[in-house]
């Protein structure tokens, strides 16, 4: 983080958690890759609901507490389990948000539906011709739509949603790269390969290895 400014009356407290020790807990993503794909375009979450906010806050505070908690005989035992769930219940907050948001540009404009399609589809569904189809319109005529609203293609949109797709279900460790060939519905692996070198410039393999 970097560039912050705050009012005077700002009182938080921030809780910074190492990379490694994110990845070592971290649930599987791929339960929640809609979620994750929202939080990433909509970092900050507006908690309008009661419950929401108590769900957060005491989670924050469970975590805060197993954190301070040096002196417990299985401190890190029970720090790891606590992370996981304060995951999962941030991942549900966030597809609770996810479907508030869907359910409300439904009948919305031609882009911001074929926009909330792809963050539904894009793990499985990579061809703009899926997305007119299910919009009633010619894949041309999206790609025109998508132009006029954001200078990028409907094409473009879908290869940006694949990408951050399959960074984010590699950097998961106990993902093997087959199993996530499969879950894409890659017909292969060296295909699934194949394309992640041309999307992303390395192999999955070579990625993983940059992770250390």
């Amino acid at each position: 983080m970097a560039d912050l400014t705050f009012s005077k009356k700002v009182n938080a407290t921030v809780l910074l958690v190492e990379r490694d020790f994110l990845d070592e807990n971290i649930p599987d993503q791929s339960w929640s890759i809609d979620a994750l794909l929202h939080s990433r375009d909509n970092p900050v979450l507006h908690l309008t609901e009661k419950k929401d906010k108590h769900r957060v806050l005491l989670n924050f505070h469970l975590l805060h507490g197993k954190f301070s908690d040096t002196e417990h005989r299985f401190y890190h035992e029970t720090l790891k389990l606590q992370m996981q769930v304060f995951l999962l219940e941030m991942w549900h907050t966030f597809a609770n948000e996810f479907e508030r948001h869907k359910r409300t540009i439904e009948s919305g404009t031609l882009y911001e539906r074929f926009m909330q399609l792809v963050h539904q589809h894009c793990m499985k569904e990579r061809e703009v011709r899926f997305y007119a189809n299910k919009l009633n319109i010619t894949a041309k005529y999206l790609n025109y739509v998508c132009k006029q609203n954001s200078a990028v293609t409907a094409s473009e949109w879908i290869q940006r949603y694949v990408r951050e797709t399959i960074i984010l279900l590699l950097q998961v460790k106990n993902l093997n790269i087959s199993g996530i060939a499969d879950e894409m519905e890659f017909s292969s692996r060296s295909f699934f390969t194949r394309y992640v070198k041309k999307l992303i410039g390395m192999t999955p393999r070579e990625f993983r290895n940059r992770l250390g």
